[in-house]
């Protein structure tokens, strides 16, 4: 097939076998998703067949975070997100150094060095920003006090993972890796944190003050020319511009981007219209997403290392869940809602990907634990939905008599 025919392949491919899988698990009364993830593993290198192209598949589905983070931030305000600074910076935080000390204990049982074992466990850490924002949208409890928790939680991992991602090569040689050509020695390990740190203060800064005059303002200007193909196009092209300005100019993640342009969108008489326009966009290249995931799959790595597969699901799926389900009670929060959060971040995803390529490419992790958190994202990814849905039958549950309503409701 020729070079210029892979984009257009790919991407008839991989929406087809997404439908025709998709709707075979819908038949199944299975999520959708179970189906797309399917159709990735069918277009992977590791099944016969038509493969598909490798570099291709993952750009197009970080366009899906890119639309559904900016969607996302146009449902939020600033006021949202700090009326759940005091739960989801703690916990956060403290899920994901209880997340990454199993990892850490897990790479120590298999005899990997330490340097391994934490870039492992903060793989295994990280929710994927699709999984939880599509489990919550299709609950319709992104707008609940519930969803903004998940969401603030989800913020704050993006940001710590931001700064693991610039701290790894500065610490690669210490931690006994290969630090990257041009790396900063450690010694300056304090001076890249303090940038990295500036350039994330500017970026915010800029968007709550300028963006927020600036992208109102624009999409007002747009709407008066009563185009709906142009105010599409604004809306795509400030969801993908800012996200990409944002990752190339201040080092933030493209998804966080979005997500802070969506966010001083809000504060506009027309982003529900630019939300609303954007959703097929957004159901399209999130499908795409979990396409792009199932292309990662080895099968076979289910048959050589199985044990070490189930411990991987179980730090996924038992101890984050665990960890994140006693941290918000402690944070004096509803069981409904630990509940809920915890089944939300029972998933790593995109963000466990990049750290597993970086980790590989420091030679601080071993070639089999990328493998690992490849098919650990994938289980987990497909038993999530039955974990939302206990988590919600859970809510669904009459009262005992006498017992005080919950607190949080969708």
């Amino acid at each position: 097939m020729l070079h210029e025919d892979s984009l257009i392949a790919t991407l008839a491919l991989s929406l087809g076998l997404a439908f025709v899988f998709g709707l075979a698990a819908v038949r199944l009364r299975l999520p959708p998703l179970v189906g797309y993830l399917i159709a990735g593993i069918a277009l992977g290198p590791y099944t016969p067949g038509w493969v598909a192209d490798q570099e291709l598949a993952p750009q197009l589905a970080e366009i899906g975070v890119m639309l559904l983070m900016f969607g996302v931030g146009m449902h939020f305000s600033l006021r949202d997100l700090l009326s759940v600074k005091w739960i989801a910076v703690p916990g956060a935080v403290a899920q994901i150094v209880v997340a990454t000390a199993l990892g850490m204990l897990a790479a120590h049982l298999w005899g990997w060095a330490a340097g391994g074992g934490i870039v492992f466990g903060l793989a295994l850490s990280v929710a994927s920003t699709v999984v939880l924002l599509r489990a919550l949208e299709a609950r319709d409890a992104l707008a609940s006090q519930d969803g903004r928790i998940a969401v603030g939680w989800l913020i704050v991992e993006d940001l710590v993972t931001v700064l693991a991602l610039v701290l790894l090569p500065a610490l690669a040689g210490v931690l006994g890796g290969h630090a990257l050509a041009g790396a900063t020695a450690a010694a300056g390990l304090w001076r890249t944190l303090g940038i990295t740190l500036g350039k994330v203060a500017l970026f915010v800064a800029l968007m709550l003050v300028v963006g927020a005059r600036v992208f109102p303002w624009i999409l007002k200007r747009v709407v008066r020319t009563q185009s709906r193909e142009l105010f599409t196009l604004a809306a795509i092209a400030l969801a993908l511009g800012v996200a990409y300005g944002a990752a190339r100019l201040f080092d933030v993640s493209v998804a966080l981007g979005a997500f802070f342009a969506g966010m001083v969108i809000n504060g506009s008489d027309h982003s529900h219209r630019a939300a609303a326009y954007l959703q097929p966009l957004q159901d399209t290249f999130a499908a795409l997403f979990f396409v792009a995931v199932g292309m990662l799959f080895e099968p076979g790595v289910l048959v050589r290392h199985p044990l070490e597969l189930l411990l991987v699901l179980a730090i996924i799926v038992i101890g984050k869940s665990l960890a994140a389900l006693v941290i918000v009670r402690l944070l004096h929060q509803s069981a409904d809602t630990a509940v809920t959060v915890a089944a939300a971040l029972a998933q790593i995803g995109e963000f466990s990907f990049i750290l597993a390529v970086m980790g590989v490419s420091l030679k601080l992790l071993p070639p089999e634990g990328q493998s690992y958190i490849v098919a650990g994202a994938l289980l987990s990814i497909m038993l999530n939905p039955p974990l939302f849905a206990l988590a919600e039958r859970r809510r669904r549950r009459p009262l005992a008599p006498g017992a005080p309503p919950s607190r949080a409701s969708y």
